[in-house]
């Protein structure tokens, strides 16, 4: 759970996490691209690669390959677990 906390704490990944809620199956370059156009980070792609690998190894986006494409989607899974240790109901108590 410590390594989803380190991966949210950073605001480009953030972003990154934002851009992959809103359309998934994206590539580097277009991670980069929407980046650049809709949030004025200019990171490089090495940046923004280490970025997603972080995400990745959180188990927040799943990659999968087409030919020489890489793509990316967001996974909501460890958020949900998150929230289930915090926000679940507590057992009601017998009057």
């Amino acid at each position: 759970m410590a390594d989803v906390f380190k991966a949210l704490a950073d605001p480009t990944r953030r972003r990154i996490l934002d851009g992959l809620a809103e359309r998934d199956d994206q590539t580097l370059f277009e991670i980069c691209a929407r980046l650049t156009t809709n949030h004025q980070i200019s990171s490089s792609r090495q940046a923004i690669s280490q970025h997603l690998e972080l995400l990745e190894a959180a188990g927040l986006v799943r990659t999968r390959r087409e030919g020489r494409y890489k793509f990316h989607t967001l996974d909501t899974a460890p958020l949900a677990q998150i929230a289930e240790r915090w926000i679940r109901k507590k057992p009601q108590e017998n009057p």
